[in-house]
């Protein structure tokens, strides 16, 4: 094994997100000092017991002024105020690591990209389905060719009301660019080099509408430059059964075979007289469960750190950051104008 020199790291907002990616921080060889940056005394108080930070702090400016500190993790909510603080930490020379998305436009996103290759340091997004085996499964037998030439892939991804009233109640991002950008990061990640040309995206609305300007649901339909078809649905209105509980189904279908996934989480269940069936190993980041994490989020963390102390590439690069940025807005704008939109959208010719 190559030689490493032990990183520090710091910890921007440690809710339920940002707790997995603390304690994969605390639990990994690598990290020598843990600095977390939590604004909430209760939480902080659990995040201390949990991981024994060298320091803790409310204030996530002190983490970025640490010139100790080597990589920043950035998961704090709301999503809309990640930017300054991405944009601080690579000033400061420090790798950086955040959930999505990394910037409200691509604009500022590509600004963070040059500033980090200015400054040679690594930059990632939390896109966490390359680290299920299930998914990385599908990116290897379409890269491998085993079903063929790809005909259509579908993804529908629906989660309990419980979490869409948290995420519709922090930000107005759209479902798409909240919570599809993982699964188009995933199938742009499982259909390389093919590239999206044009993308039509609907909402329906019926249950948050009611208080807010968030949809309930969205699907946005993709087709690629080879012309395979991209069906990607993504809700957040399911009944409550467990808490922040979310199902997913995924189809690949090719010219010469198929995948299936059956995401729905369904194969623990937990049934008691007071609650009737739950499924405990459920939610999208996964759960620990005493000495093993049930998720993909605890690997991906421990990636990104392995990036920065043996100077790998980091998992998610520039140009795929910036499709799945660009296909999302071209989702709702889509929405928007109520027709399909054709992609690059700087093409003088869709304006």
């Amino acid at each position: 094994m190559a030689e490493f020199k032990q990183i520090n790291v710091g910890v921007i907002g440690t809710g339920w997100v940002g707790g997995i990616r603390a304690n994969a921080c605390a639990h990994n060889g690598i990290v020598d000092q843990l600095h977390v940056a939590e604004i909430d005394p209760k939480r902080q108080a659990e995040i201390k017991a949990e991981t024994n930070p060298a320091s803790i702090t409310d204030d996530w400016q002190t983490l970025i002024a640490d010139d100790s500190i080597d990589v920043i993790v950035i998961s704090m909510t709301p999503e809309t105020k990640r930017y300054p603080m991405v944009m601080a930490a690579l000033e400061a020379g420090k790798h950086v690591f955040v959930e999505k998305p990394i910037a409200p436009t691509i604009e500022e996103a590509e600004l963070a990209y040059d500033l980090a290759e200015k400054n040679n340091l690594k930059i990632s997004i939390g896109y966490s389905r390359r680290f299920d085996p299930r998914y990385v499964y599908v990116q290897k037998a379409l890269k491998e060719g085993l079903i063929g030439d790809p005909v259509t892939c579908l993804v529908s991804r629906q989660s309990t009301r419980e979490l869409g009233a948290k995420i519709t109640g922090r930000s107005k991002l759209s479902p798409a660019t909240i919570g599809g950008v993982h699964d188009l990061d995933f199938v742009l990640w499982c259909l390389q080099p093919r590239k999206p040309i044009r993308v039509y995206s609907q909402t329906a609305g019926k249950l948050f509408s009611q208080t807010s300007d968030t949809p309930d649901h969205q699907w946005v339909m993709v087709t690629m430059d080879d012309g395979t078809t991209v069906t990607v649905g993504v809700g957040w209105i399911l009944p409550i059964g467990y808490p922040n509980y979310v199902q997913a189904w995924i189809e690949v279908i090719g010219t010469d075979g198929a995948l299936t996934i059956d995401d729905t989480h369904k194969e623990v269940q937990f049934n008691t007289t007071e609650h009737g069936i739950r499924y405990p190993l459920s939610s999208m980041p996964g759960e620990p469960v005493d000495h093993v994490f049930a998720g993909s989020m605890y690997d991906e963390t421990g990636h990104f750190l392995e990036a920065v102390a043996f100077d790998r590439p980091a998992m998610v690069t520039r140009e795929e950051a910036i499709m799945v940025m660009d296909l999302a807005a071209a989702a709702d704008l889509s929405v928007e104008r109520g027709e399909p939109v054709t992609l690059p959208r700087n093409d003088p010719s869709t304006v």
